[in-house]
């Protein structure tokens, strides 16, 4: 239904409800209600990582999923909305736009005095409605790398390479929006992984355990 509304105001009015969706800490919000602040356990990240180890692995992998879904809805049903409420054809490039806000939201969250996570999850979440097939392949190397480390942070950094590599060949006929958005994406989780890296490099990084058993 058209909601009469200035085109530039139901974006933006979008736009600010991404980045506070993305912005949603549940990490931090589901340690606080076993009583644990997560910013002050194991790495002291609010990811989902952080809350598989210092919490359990129920509510490691439930961390996972709300923060990739904060960062799905805005790319996949914002768009929608809008749509629905300009009552025209939403530009190609909302999903991008809300999706990044969502991740932006999750690295430098308000409700938290801009510290955040690292944005692995929801940056999955966002790019199923991005990229789905670099997605696709960024999951695959990600899972590879995991399995065969047990280091979450390199097979992070790994997806975070192989998406917009996959992105590059996959999307550059369209245009070069998508593909460099990739690139910077990729780049910015791999600068949110330089603490792991330094300790990868020092040797006292802590591999990742699959056979933890939930508290």
């Amino acid at each position: 239904m058209n909601c009469n509304c200035p085109v530039t105001a139901v974006i933006s009015g979008f736009a600010v409800l991404a980045y506070l969706l993305g912005a949603i800490p549940n990490g931090f919000l589901i340690a606080k209600a076993r009583g644990i602040d997560i910013r002050k356990v194991g790495s002291g990240n609010i990811g989902a990582t952080n809350v598989y180890r210092s919490v359990s692995k129920g509510m490691g992998i439930l961390t996972f999923a709300l923060d990739a879904i904060k960062g799905a809805v805005p790319a996949l049903l914002f768009p929608v909305l809008v749509t629905g409420c300009l009552n025209v054809p939403a530009p190609v490039w909302l999903p991008l736009l809300f999706g990044g806000l969502a991740i932006a939201g999750h690295t430098w969250p308000v409700y938290l005095k801009f510290k955040g996570g690292k944005g692995v999850a929801t940056s999955a979440g966002a790019l199923i409605g991005i990229a789905p097939g670099a997605t696709g392949i960024g999951v695959l190397c990600w899972f590879i790398a995991l399995v065969g480390t047990r280091y979450m942070s390199v097979a992070s950094i790994v997806a975070a390479i192989a998406v917009p590599t996959a992105g590059w060949w996959l999307y550059r006929g369209q245009g070069l929006a998508l593909p460099v958005a990739l690139i910077f994406l990729g780049l910015l989780i791999i600068w949110r992984h330089k603490g792991n890296i330094a300790r990868l490099m020092n040797g006292t990084e802590s591999r990742f355990e699959f056979k933890k058993k939930s508290k």
